[in-house]
């Protein structure tokens, strides 16, 4: 196979620190311009920082032994990183002056001074490819962070299954019910909710949970979770969602939904019950956050408490607490007694939260990175929630396949301690569920 010459963008490196070894044998060449931006990164407190200071030591590490200049091996069996300098072969409408057209008239200059040998530009920025192309450059996103190919392949927690009349009637009889792993066409995951369809008779159903082939399916017990402060589940999504929120066994439960599919009040309505509520208090409190990033300048640069410079990305969650609580001084008290706690993701380094109920909303804005150290922040007792929306990110480093919350669902979806749901329904109103579908 021809080698071939790859443009790397400053939005590449950004989102993946070692995408220099991501080329095999093929040749990489970084424009000038992409070293500059990368440094203007250097200084943040997030992944994005994080990923500008790596690849920034990669290539410090990499001029010890060549010159980036006439180009360096990467190492045995991979191709030549050269840095380049910007060129003046762009069409005359480009300005010049532009940091991203900078780039391009590298990738321009390499397919000019080349004509054998394939040029591809790579950038996840959309714009940089649709300009590519129309300059008759090849252009490609970069795709190595993708769990998996496609944003509808993302695993949803749930599966229908056709067995005959008798196992479902065993079933409601109580029966402990093992579904073998000669009776199912696809593979099953532990935690993994199903639907029982009778074969003969698709209106005879059964919901259940899976567990693995030699253990009975667990029956979901509708009732237990039919009223937590309030909060009634309105759809069978909800109800299986209530039963991982409430199963002691199930550390991480990671919910996908629409704007109004009631991930995130169930979330925090299970997590009041089970440590402000009247029955057995599992946890010392409620830990709360979302990614801050989307929204503009770090929060240490906002006056005030942690919660105070929080509030503005909070305010959801807020919203959520008086509609479940219905009383303002009741949520100010639940802070103040320290039952209620607001955590920022870009200070969690370092932590460890034990025997709390914890949120992360908005998770899907989170990348793999972000998500691995909120995760491993996870002491003794705690149970983890992420709430989320694949088809609504903010992150421009992220995509529905590259975000942290896809890469959770994918990656522990194979463990026990697991659970995942998607939620199809909206049900806020009438409204916003049109809304959700035709706008």
């Amino acid at each position: 196979m021809a080698k071939k010459t790859y443009v790397i963008d400053t939005s590449v490196f950004l989102s993946d620190a070692n995408a220099l070894y991501r080329f095999k044998n093929n040749d990489i060449v970084i424009p000038i311009k992409v070293l500059e931006e990368i440094d203007k990164h250097k200084k943040r407190q997030d992944s994005v920082g994080f990923n500008a200071r790596l690849i920034i030591k990669h290539l410090d590490e990499l001029r010890t032994k060549g010159s980036l200049h006439k180009g360096l091996r990467l190492g045995k069996g991979m191709g030549i990183l050269r840095v380049a300098k910007a060129s003046s072969d762009l069409p005359k409408d480009l300005d010049f002056n532009v940091p991203d057209h900078q780039i391009l008239s590298v990738a321009v200059h390499e397919s000019l001074q080349n004509e054998k040998r394939k040029v591809i530009v790579v950038s996840r920025d959309i714009n940089m490819r649709v300009i590519a192309d129309s300059l008759g450059l090849v252009s490609e996103d970069y795709e190595t962070n993708s769990i998996v190919e496609d944003k509808d392949k993302v695993y949803e927690g749930f599966a229908e299954v056709l067995v005959d009349d008798e196992f479902i009637e065993r079933f409601y009889d109580h029966e402990e019910m093992v579904l073998e792993e000669s009776m199912v066409k696809e593979k099953l995951y532990p935690n993994q909710f199903l639907l029982l369809i009778s074969s003969s008779n698709p209106k005879k159903s059964a919901i259940c949970r899976f567990s693995d082939h030699k253990s009975p399916l667990k029956p979901i017990n509708v009732k237990e979770y039919s009223k937590s402060w309030g909060v009634v589940p309105r759809n069978k999504e909800q109800t299986f969602a209530y039963d991982l929120l409430f199963d002691d066994d199930v550390p991480l439960v990671s919910l996908i939904g629409r704007a109004g599919s009631g991930k995130t009040l169930m979330a925090i309505a299970a997590g009041l019950e089970q440590t402000v509520g009247f029955g057995e208090r599992k946890y010392k409190k409620i830990v709360v956050s979302r990614p801050v990033q989307p929204m503009g300048k770090d929060i240490g640069f906002l006056p005030g408490t942690m919660e105070e410079k929080m509030l503005p990305w909070l305010m959801p969650i807020h919203d959520n607490l008086e509609f479940i609580l219905g009383n303002k001084n009741q949520i100010k008290s639940y802070f103040e007694k320290g039952q209620i706690e607001v955590e920022a993701i870009t200070y969690i380094r370092g932590r460890s939260i034990s025997n709390a109920f914890m949120i992360v909303d908005e998770a899907q804005n989170l990348t793999a990175h972000e998500l691995k150290t909120i995760i491993t922040r996870v002491g003794h007792g705690t149970k983890l929630v992420l709430t989320g929306d694949i088809q609504q990110i903010d992150n421009s480093y992220v995509d529905a396949v590259s975000n942290g919350l896809t890469h959770a669902v994918e990656k522990f979806k194979s463990y026990n301690i697991a659970g995942h749901v998607s939620l199809k329904k909206g049900e806020r109103s009438k409204l916003a569920t049109l809304a959700a579908e035709i706008l």
